[in-house]
């Protein structure tokens, strides 16, 4: 379609492509959708695309999406820092998050340990969430990684690795669905996993 002068439209939907879960024909609604609306509403999703570029970053504590270092919840004077949840992602700080019972602040450990896919531990910030622990103030290390094969076996890991510190180790209760990531769990499953959470 490029020979038919639409080479701006191809490029268009073969960046959108690139995307996660679209694929062509998605890719073709999206671009003709962007084509229909106004040049402001194009520049307004240009503007906001450069804009998470620009200024999201990782917090310099917790490795959380922040554009401010530290993120709001570490900076925040009224958290418990006793209380450190560690989960995979963003995503899964901001699916606890969403309960609003959360009163500790979090480690983001960028994935899980996946060897077959070429994960190893020192890929991950199990380093920093170490040397945190070390740094004092902890007393309780939530282990909330998600509960698949990757999710338990980094969690036992990093359990392992915190063995000698004297941190109270902990992890979710199973109200979590085996095998479903924290992002797909509703508020009430993470409501009554975060209440019956155990110690490992």
């Amino acid at each position: 379609m490029a020979g038919d002068g639409l080479a701006s439209l191809e490029r268009l939907k073969a960046a959108l492509q690139k995307l996660p879960g679209i694929g062509a024909r998605s890719a073709e609604r999206l671009a003709f959708h962007v084509l229909r609306e106004s040049r402001e509403s194009a520049e307004m999703l240009a503007a906001a695309l450069l804009a998470v570029k620009d200024n999201v970053r990782h917090c310099s504590q917790c490795f959380n999406l922040t554009e401010a270092d530290p993120c709001v919840i570490c900076a925040s004077g009224t958290r418990d820092a006793g209380e450190l949840w560690v989960v995979e992602q963003p995503k899964d700080l901001m699916a606890l998050e969403a309960t609003g019972m959360v009163r500790g602040v979090y480690h983001v450990l960028m994935g899980h340990i996946a060897p077959l896919e070429g994960v190893e531990p020192g890929d991950l910030t199990i380093d920093a969430l170490i040397s945190r622990v070390k740094r004092g103030g902890v007393r309780e290390v939530v282990l909330a990684t998600n509960p698949t094969v990757e999710g338990d076996g980094t969690a036992l890991y990093i359990q392992s690795a915190l063995a000698d510190l004297g941190v109270s180790v902990t992890r979710p209760a199973r109200g979590l669905a085996v095998g479903s990531p924290l992002e797909y769990a509703s508020a009430a499953m993470l409501e009554a996993a975060i209440r019956g959470r155990v110690k490992m």
